[in-house]
Formats: structure tokens, sequence, C-alpha cells
């Protein structure tokens, strides 16, 4: 009986991980919104890392987080690295390109709970009295991040927190 629950025990696991091999080496998540602001307004939202606490959905999941910034003291070499709670961990972001008033790239480096290298980047597309803002976030999808995936997806992941903090940036560059 215990042979036989072994058995089945591997067999879901090999399937699980067979699962996990058929996933993509790499992942997008875009989403979008569009704000009634000029790109100028909003891209100082991103571009100062000192402005993320008044729009970033995972700002307020640690009251007791510590933050550093270095570098640049905003746009292209600004660093913000950060450590608190299991529900931020700790990480990196590098402003690594700034073009006014289209484009924020951004190096991001998740250091804990797993260690992860992505590239998030936003863009702003100005249309008469509104701005189009995309925010995309792409990177490896290691092995990890693979069986991860077999139970939910980059996008189902992430995703929400996107729309929550496109929503709170669009509320920040309204006023």
């Amino acid at each position: 009986m215990i042979k036989k629950i072994g058995i089945g025990l591997l067999a879901i696991i090999a399937i699980i991980c067979g699962l996990a091999m058929t996933k993509p080496d790499s992942y997008t998540v875009t989403r979008s919104i569009t704000i009634k602001a000029p790109p100028e307004k909003i891209i100082g939202l991103v571009s100062d890392f000192h402005q993320w606490p008044t729009w970033s959905p995972w700002e307020k999941l640690d009251p007791n987080m510590v933050r550093t910034h270095s570098g640049a003291a905003s746009g292209k070499g600004a660093v913000y690295h950060w450590k608190g709670n299991d529900e931020v961990g700790e990480g990196r972001m590098e402003i690594t390109d700034v073009a006014m008033p289209g484009k924020v790239q951004i190096k991001l480096d998740f250091l804990d709970p797993f260690e992860s290298n992505n590239t998030t980047e936003f863009t702003f597309v100005p249309q008469g009295e509104t701005t189009t803002v995309t925010w995309t976030m792409s990177g490896p999808m290691e092995f990890m991040t693979k069986l991860m995936s077999v139970f939910s997806s980059m996008d189902a992941m992430i995703g929400k927190d996107f729309e929550k903090g496109l929503a709170q940036m669009k509320t920040a560059a309204e006023k």
C-alpha cells in the first residue's frame, strides 16, 4: 500500500515537472490605463523613486519596509533598494533609460524570496488631453518560475497588482 502511494506521488511530481518544462523560457505582463494628464506630469511619478509611495501597489504592504535611494536623485541612474516582509521581499530597481516624454526603463532585480532579473518599462503616449500609460514587465522563466506557472500564470500573479498601481497612478496624476 505504501509502495503504491509512493509511486503515485512520484508520478504526480513527474507530471508537474513535465508540465513545467513545457512552459516558455520568458514571460511578459502588460497593463495599460488612460490618464487625464500630460505625459510630463506622469513620467515624474515613475522616474523619481521617491514618488512611488504615492502609487505603487506594493508600498503599503509592509509599513516597516526599509527603503534606500542611491545614485541619481531621479531619472537614469536612480536606484531604489527595498527590504520588507514576506509580501514584498527584497529587491533593487535601477532606472536604465528615460526618453522624454515617452518611456522609462527599469532593471528590476528580486533578491528574496527568490532571485530574478527582469526588465520593466513604462511607456507614455499622449492623446489630446490624456496619456495612455503602459506598464510592462518581462523576464526569464527559470525552473522555479515555470513550476509556479503550472498552477498560476505570471499574468495572473502580477496583472492585478499592475492594474491597482496604474489606478493609483491615475489618481495621483489627476490631482
